[in-house]
This record gives C-alpha cells, sequence and structure tokens, in this order.
C-alpha cells in the first residue's frame, strides 16, 4: 500500500521539507504525506528511536528521508541542527513545525517548572526552529512555514499553558507573515481540534471515557484523521497557496461554534450526506489510538 494523497504526485520534488516532531502522530503522517509526494523530509525531534522508525517506514513506501536527534528548546541545538541540515542538502524549502505537548491540570496546580515546560515546547521551541529555518536559508531563497497550533478559541480549561502558548504562536505566525513577506517566505498555522492520533496515548487512562465523548460535542459527529489534518499543511505549503499567509487553517470539525440553545443534532453518517461527512483516511499506515482499540485489538 501507499499513501492515499489528493494532491498531484511529485508536487514536492527536489523540495526539501524539515517536519519537527516527526516521529509520531500528525508529524508522522505528514511526513509520509510529504515523502510520498517527492520531498526530501528531514524528521526532527528527542527521541532517536522513533525517528528511525519513522525513516525507515519511509524508506520501505518508495520516499526520501532523514533525521536530525535535537532539543528545540535549545538554541544552540536548534541553530547546529539547521546548519547541519542546510549542509547536507543545501537548503530548506518547508518547515511543519508540529512538534508540541502538554498534560491536563488546572490553572492553580502549574508550576512554574511546567509552565516553563509546556511554553517552551509549543511556543519558544516553535520559534527557534522557525527563525533559524528563516536565518540560514529561506531569506535567501524563499519557503514556506505551517506552525501547528490548537484549538484554543474560547479558552483551554485544564490546559491554560498549552492554550496560552498556543495562542501566542497564533500572534508569532501573523507577524512573520508580514516581516518575511519580502523575503519570499510564507508562513500560515494549523489548528487540529479533536484529531484520533497516537498523541492521545500520552495521556493518563482515566481520560479514556472522556476522550471517547468528545465526538458527540462536534457538529460532525466524529474525531478527525491524521490524513485529513496533513491534507490541510500539505495544501499550505504547496505552490496552491501562494497568495496564503498570516492565516490559520482550523480542522475541527465546527467544535469552536457549538453554542448552548442550539440543539446538536449528529449526523446521519449511513444516509444519503455520509460520503460527504466520512473521514479520509488517506494515511496507510495510520495506527488507531490506544483509546479507542477494541478489547484484544493488537494494533
Amino acid at each position: 500500500m501507499s499513501y492515499g494523497s489528493v494532491f498531484a504526485p511529485g508536487l514536492f520534488r527536489e523540495k526539501v521539507v524539515v517536519v519537527t516532531g516527526g516521529g509520531s502522530g500528525i508529524g508522522r503522517c505528514v511526513a509520509h504525506e510529504l515523502a510520498s509526494l517527492g520531498a526530501q523530509v528531514v524528521l526532527l525531534g528527542r527521541k532517536l528511536e522513533k525517528l528511525q522508525s519513522v525513516r525507515q517506514e519511509v524508506v520501505d513506501d518508495g520516499g526520501l528521508a532523514s533525521y536530525q536527534v535535537c532539543d528545540i528548546r535549545q538554541e544552540d541545538a536548534v541553530k547546529q541542527t539547521v546548519a547541519a541540515i542546510v549542509a547536507q542538502h543545501g537548503r530548506i524549502d518547508g518547515l511543519v513545525n508540529n512538534a508540541g505537548g502538554q498534560y491536563i491540570t488546572p490553572l492553580e496546580s502549574i508550576s512554574l517548572k511546567g509552565w516553563e515546560a509546556v511554553i517552551n515546547t509549543n511556543l519558544t521551541g516553535g520559534f527557534l526552529v522557525a527563525r533559524e529555518c528563516f536565518v540560514q536559508s529561506m531569506s535567501k531563497r524563499g519557503g514556506a512555514i505551517v506552525n501547528i497550533v490548537a484549538d484554543m478559541w474560547g479558552s483551554m480549561p485544564g490546559m491554560g499553558h498549552s492554550g496560552a502558548a498556543r495562542a501566542g504562536m497564533v500572534s508569532f505566525t501573523e507577524t512573520a507573515s508580514v516581516e518575511w513577506a519580502s523575503r519570499g517566505v510564507r508562513v500560515n498555522a494549523v489548528a487540529p481540534g479533536y484529531i484520533a492520533s497516537s498523541g492521545m496515548d500520552h495521556y493518563p487512562p482515566e481520560v479514556g471515557p472522556m476522550f471517547r465523548e468528545m465526538a458527540k460535542t462536534v457538529p460532525l459527529g466524529r474525531f478527525g484523521t491524521e490524513a485529513e489534518t496533513s491534507a490541510g499543511i500539505v495544501f499550505l505549503l504547496s505552490p496552491g497557496a501562494s497568495f496564503i499567509t498570516g492565516t490559520t487553517l482550523r480542522i475541527d470539525g465546527a467544535r469552536p461554534q457549538v453554542r448552548m440553545g442550539w440543539p446538536m443534532g449528529l449526523p446521519d453518517t449511513k444516509g444519503p450526506a455520509g460520503a460527504a461527512i466520512a473521514p479520509f483516511e488517506g494515511f496507510h499506515r495510520a495506527q488507531v489510538p490506544k483509546v479507542f482499540q477494541a478489547p484484544g485489538d493488537t494494533q
């Protein structure tokens, strides 16, 4: 099997695209789609084993991939890593700023250390990688950056540290799109909503029941897929988005628009409109998050 991208074969041929957090979840999916479209993908992450595994998957599928172990929260490490990529490949044409993470806790229980860890991962690290890609390569030849944020519109109760970081990244995206436009660099963001991704496996088991109920709060009646998120990211990197910069594309099934007073009638997936709302399952190596696996499922 191969990736079932909706985009034209060879769309990113001879393009070098960096994907942070490329060892799992949405980053892994994006790496596969970009590689299937001809890109030379460079995976960034902190865990060597995950990067090696995804690189091998991409190569086994006939794509091109390399990796660099890097903690994006460390300025010197980011500078050295980007320099190594430019030295190896000659340039960086695209960046998917996907690395991130958070944990569930109320504001009053967040320590300074915990707050800084989430801010540094989801905001400062993304800034450092984007800045170095711009300074060391894109400022000379143009490029496209997509920053991955989150559904933080209307607040993020229980994840206030992440909400603050993601809102900051949206503002950074808008500012960078203005400052870097004259160098031919487009900067956009993608805000995934409830996406069935391996990232969900990092949360404690006790939140499983809540996760399984969350689809009922989405007007489209389901979680999104990694492939649906990747499609938005790939579009913003592509020439088809050449006049789009400074925007945030939400991929969330209209979840933030839910209001009290309007009945939540979930779609009939088996009715005439079912095909229009069916999930896009383009990722041939997608893995069901453990929280959604049936008992005995060994996927």
